[in-house]
């Protein structure tokens, strides 16, 4: 008589290797960017022609004595850090923008004229109008990053529904050429007239001043809020335009208020700096690896992971001919060119 089989009780299900959730990985990365954010803030405090121990820096910061320290720090390194941040989340928040609304990872404010639209611009007030203040050429800075944006789009569509992302970019570094070529022509015109603009050019947070910081400051607060409240439009944008309006996305209106910030950020970043290259398309592309395709992470990443690079640029070119100082956009150049090199030869750019 062949055995009974007796009943075996189900084997346990073998426990699944925990790995860190996107959500802890996520805050994780905020705390480490942040962290590095200080860092960065306190040796951009500390370091200059007159270097100071960053212990002394940091002193002084929250106990204004009156020594020369303290005058350094507060009346020079503070305005100059906090505009290194400004304008940091804001060409970094622009990029993180023009890559979702273009969908494509290799974009950004510079390399798509939007910049050189607002330097244009700048360059045409100063010359023919006599502007010599930012509260006069903010304006032409914000219409010309404006027009640069709505002429790539419609150069790089010829026509069609949207526009493939390689023709964006090709449009975008056509008319980058062709402004930046009239601006350097109107300059060599006159050399008295644009004296003050052969600097500006080159991007540098050193010539700002606490007044024009303050003119500046509402458009790209009001750049970044826009840009937040659209993250969530912007994810499903990314999935294509028809899919974002069956699932209830205005494409549109989202469209045109990502170019409203974008004209916001790019255009008063570069009226208060210059332009800065290569930010807008360094930090999203690199925290997208970090956060995914989420645009919400992407957008307070970008916001926070942007001025950390302009902040250690602005040290580097301190530092490295002290007593003189590089700009922060001839450094970021420098910088930027490998990594675009290297995003260029990836065989799959990240994911939008």
């Amino acid at each position: 008589m062949p055995p009974i089989p007796t009943l075996q009780p189900p084997a346990k299900p073998r426990a699944a290797a925990t790995r860190p959730s996107w959500y802890g990985r996520r805050a994780a990365g905020l705390l480490v960017i942040l962290a590095a954010l200080g860092v960065v803030g306190l040796l951009s405090l500390s370091f200059g022609a007159n270097p100071l121990p960053p212990v002394r820096a940091w002193a002084v910061l929250w106990d204004r004595d009156g020594s020369e320290a303290s005058q350094i720090v507060w009346t020079i390194r503070l305005p100059r850090t906090l505009l290194g941040v400004l304008v940091g989340a804001a060409f970094g928040v622009a990029g993180a923008l023009i890559q979702a609304l273009t969908r494509n990872p290799l974009a950004d404010a510079d390399l798509l004229g939007v910049s050189a639209g607002a330097g244009f611009a700048v360059t045409v007030g100063v010359g023919f109008f006599g502007l010599t203040s930012i509260n006069g050429y903010i304006w032409f800075a914000f219409v010309g990053a404006a027009v640069a944006t709505v002429l790539v789009y419609l150069i790089g569509s010829a026509g069609r529904a949207s526009a493939p992302p390689e023709a964006v970019v090709l449009a975008g570094v056509a008319l980058t050429v062709v402004l930046n070529g009239f601006a350097t022509f109107l300059t060599l015109i006159d050399e008295e007239t644009f004296r003050a603009l052969r600097n500006w050019g080159l991007g540098s947070i050193a010539r700002t001043g606490p007044d024009e910081i303050r003119t500046v400051l509402p458009f790209l607060l009001a750049g970044l809020l826009i840009a937040i409240m659209l993250a969530g439009p912007l994810n499903s944008i990314a999935l294509g335009d028809d899919l974002a309006a069956s699932l209830g996305t205005k494409v549109g209106r989202t469209r045109i208020l990502g170019i409203v910030a974008l004209t916001l950020l790019a255009g008063g970043g570069t009226a208060l700096t210059g332009g800065i290259g290569f930010v807008g398309l360094m930090v999203p592309h690199v925290v997208r690896w970090f956060t995914g395709p989420d645009q919400r992470w992407i957008i307070i990443y970008s916001a926070l992971a942007a001025p950390v690079l302009v902040l250690a640029a602005d040290v580097i070119g301190r530092v490295i001919v002290r007593p003189g100082e590089i700009e922060v956009g001839i450094v970021t150049a420098v910088i930027g060119a490998p990594v675009l090199i290297a995003l260029v030869r990836r065989r799959k750019a990240s994911g939008l």
